[in-house]
């Protein structure tokens, strides 16, 4: 079992990243350091870690502004830091913004993983006791048919510009791999949801334009189906490959919950019903059909053999629990909500 002592974060003050620290920093295996690289886009807010910064701010976390596409930057956190492990989060991840605005995902997603691949190989030289993790999506296998899952195996299929960008980074991690030895693992994850996820995405976007009384679109006719992971169940997936993953293999990590989109929003109704009071058949007659997204994928589905069998690992929250502890947490933290959705509109203003 590996031994983590300074650990590097990118995009730690996103949502998945915001989550993985503060599941690292409840763990008590864990004595080491996290330095959080972030750029700070209107995902990411400095708001979601104000308390581990204040608990463990300037001895054991450390925060710096930066961005993964400046290939300096990222030489300069490596050596003064002395990073051993690595867990590559920071990606541009909407799909329709991909669609409607590809160029920053290329760069970011790309590039950005380029530069931090290039550091590692440059300061890290022939060193195995480091581990460069890197964090993607199911989306990059594209769309399933019939009851068939994900795997470790399944072919490369990705279809819109959010997913090839992803791809291409998962290559180019395999790539460092085989071609200069580099220790990495890779990890394929489905829709994560909980906590701090910023309201751009299908739950937190439903709950808001619940509260608020306004339309609840979906796309098509609400029969996609999407694997739903909690973001803690996640959390702990990718600390179990930290700890015993093997160099060079890839992982698929999935929250075994398929669920229709137009299932999930129903009961996304019921649930804010039932914590606000707000009356069920109101909220679901916000929901409209609309025109489906470029591209969209039917189905995802994940098969977690490798991870269950291989590092311990299993999924601890089924989709209803999570969806109902989701919505209590967006219920109960107006102030963040309200934070980030201010900090957005300053960005574009």
């Amino acid at each position: 079992m590996r031994s983590l002592k300074n650990l590097l974060v990118t995009g730690g003050s996103g949502f998945i990243g915001t989550n993985f620290i503060r599941h690292v920093f409840s763990n008590d295996g864990f004595a080491g350091k996290i330095i959080n690289i972030d750029k700070l886009t209107y995902a990411g807010n400095t708001l979601n870690l104000v308390d581990i910064n204040e608990k463990y701010g300037g001895k054991r976390y450390f925060f710096e502004r930066a961005d993964i596409t400046d290939l300096n930057i990222s030489l300069e956190v490596f050596k003064r830091y002395a990073i051993d492990t690595v867990v590559h989060f920071a990606a541009e991840t909407h799909v329709d913004r991909s669609i409607s605005s590809p160029t920053q995902f290329i760069f970011t997603n790309i590039v950005g993983t380029f530069n931090l691949l290039e550091a590692a190989r440059i300061v890290w030289k022939d060193r195995k006791d480091v581990l460069f993790h890197h964090v993607s999506t199911d989306e990059v296998f594209g769309s399933l048919g019939g009851k068939r899952r994900f795997t470790e195996c399944t072919p490369y299929d990705p279809r819109n510009p959010y997913s090839a960008s992803k791809a291409s980074s998962d290559h180019l991690v395999r790539a460092y791999f085989y071609t200069y030895h580099l220790p990495v693992t890779l990890s394929n994850c489905s829709n994560n949801y909980g906590p701090y996820q910023f309201p751009e995405k299908l739950i937190p976007v439903m709950i808001e334009s619940m509260l608020a009384g306004k339309p609840l679109p979906i796309y098509g006719d609400g029969k996609n189906i999407r694997d739903w992971l909690y973001v803690e169940d996640h959390a702990n997936a990718i600390w179990h490959i930290l700890k015993r993953g093997d160099f060079g293999e890839k992982y698929v990590v999935g929250g075994e919950n398929q669920w229709e989109n137009i299932k999930l929003v129903n009961r996304l109704c019921e649930l804010v019903s039932e914590e606000t009071g707000l009356l069920e058949p109101s909220l679901k007659g916000l929901i409209s059909f609309v025109k489906d997204r470029p591209g969209h994928d039917l189905r995802y589905s994940i098969d977690c053999k490798k991870i269950k069998k291989g590092l311990g690992w299993k999924r601890t929250v089924i989709l209803d629990d999570g969806l109902r502890r989701t919505v209590k947490w967006y219920l109960e933290n107006r102030k963040w909500i309200e934070t980030v959705i201010n900090d957005q509109d300053c960005q574009r203003n």
